[in-house]
């Protein structure tokens, strides 16, 4: 299966298409990206991915974990964060792609704190996914104040 998820993947360029079952594959590898963007990779990270795939996408613990795990190797295999956004933006809504960034500011804020690294690749995330600067930035006030 995750051939068949990375085959996908690689043709992001030139089709700039992503069939919808494979959307919470790319919301995945894009939380896992923004984790790990600070160096970093911290348990409370690792569960909050798992507790956002399984409520946005009605997954089991069991199931999300399993989603995360492809998600952290198509992180490995697929460097593209700009072909990943792009095919979200034309994949999905405009309120799930601000749910996106919220919930990729949830995962920055997991550790109690954003670092720069953090916040550049979010700026390039809302860039692509066609999110204003100030609502994503309306979305990393309501999460540091919750944390």
């Amino acid at each position: 299966m995750l051939n068949r998820i990375l085959s996908l993947f690689d043709t992001l360029p030139s089709t700039g298409e992503l069939p919808k079952a494979d959307t919470p594959h790319a919301v995945g590898t894009l939380l896992v990206r923004a984790a790990k963007s600070d160096k970093l990779y911290l348990l409370e990270e690792i569960e909050l991915i798992d507790d956002l795939l399984a409520y946005q996408y009605s997954l089991t613990p069991d199931q999300a974990t399993a989603l995360r795990q492809e998600c952290e190797t198509l992180d490995m295999a697929v460097r593209d964060t700009e072909g990943f956004a792009n095919v979200l933006r034309d994949a999905i809504d405009y309120d799930d792609r601000v749910a996106t960034i919220l919930a990729l500011w949830e995962v920055v804020f997991a550790d109690g704190r954003a670092v720069e690294a953090e916040e550049e690749l979010l700026k390039e995330l809302e860039k692509r996914l066609g999110v204003s600067p100030e609502k994503s930035r309306e979305l990393y006030n309501l999460v540091e104040a919750a944390t």
